[in-house]
């Protein structure tokens, strides 16, 4: 049994990825809009807003060490977007209705979309990283705080690539698949991925403090520039399994079902 899973989840996997290299819109996507953030922010903005926040001491290198982890997380969101559409045409194109009827370990079809999406996004945030060290960006981390961010970037890429999954499942079009995760890409801008949450007034600020992005935003720059972590690093890690197992579930549940939709 478990070497009949792993051969069909290989399939898919190889599946996947092969259909990446020949549509590299999802990779492309995990770069470009970050990468166009990043010089945006720190080019046009860095030196103003960097001058502005407490615990910036001044200009473009300092704001690019600030808002690195909020482009990264943006990066995550991204390749969100990607995931949901590919599982969407799989459904619209009838692919998955087909996978359903065959003898193949049924979930082989979505650890095939959720494996190649954690690994295209993966490289697209290692090149953002590279990206971001050409732009000023000067982190502080020892290997081992480079493997820990590597490790809860990875969370949160796998948590959100089920939602994605799910996503992709429950909607009815391919544009529906492409809106629906948007909401993600806005988290690093209402959390502390561009401007401290302290800064933003009532509802916003308690918002902005409380919602999963700001605690692992906090951790990653802890990591990174050895700014305090706290209690964000249980927190984010909390976040990041919950999401997981939510969109998990949620997403078996839809491929399960009855397929006429």
């Amino acid at each position: 049994m478990t070497s009949y899973a792993i051969r069909d989840s290989s399939t898919m996997i190889r599946r996947n990825l092969r259909h990446a290299l020949r549509y590299p819109v999802m990779t492309v996507s995990v770069v470009a809009m970050p990468v166009i953030l990043l010089l945006l922010f720190v080019y046009v903005f860095g030196a103003t807003m960097g001058a502005g926040i407490a615990g910036v001491t001044g200009g473009r290198a300092d704001y690019a060490n600030y808002i690195t982890p909020g482009i990264l997380l943006i990066g995550v969101a991204g390749s969100a977007q990607g995931t949901a559409i590919s599982v969407a045409m799989d459904m619209k194109e009838g692919i998955i209705a087909r996978f359903r009827t065959m003898a193949i370990f049924r979930p082989a079809v979505l650890t095939g979309h959720v494996v190649s999406s954690l690994t295209q996004t993966m490289i697209g945030l290692a090149v953002v990283v590279a990206i971001a060290l050409a732009a000023g960006f000067r982190p502080t981390a020892t290997p081992v705080e480079w493997v820990a961010t590597a490790g809860l970037l990875a969370m949160i890429t796998l948590a959100l690539t089920w939602l994605s999954v799910a996503l992709g499942l429950v909607t009815k079009s391919v544009e529906t698949a492409s809106n629906l995760p948007l909401p993600l890409i806005l988290l690093p801008f209402l959390g502390s991925g561009f401007v401290p949450t302290g800064s933003m007034p009532g509802p916003v600020g308690w918002f902005a403090e409380h919602q999963p992005f700001t605690p692992i935003m906090e951790t990653l720059r802890g990591l990174l520039l050895g700014t305090g972590i706290g209690n964000d690093a249980v927190i984010a890690v909390v976040w990041c399994a919950g999401i997981a197992v939510a969109g998990y579930l949620w997403s078996s549940r839809l491929y399960n079902r009855d397929p006429i939709r």
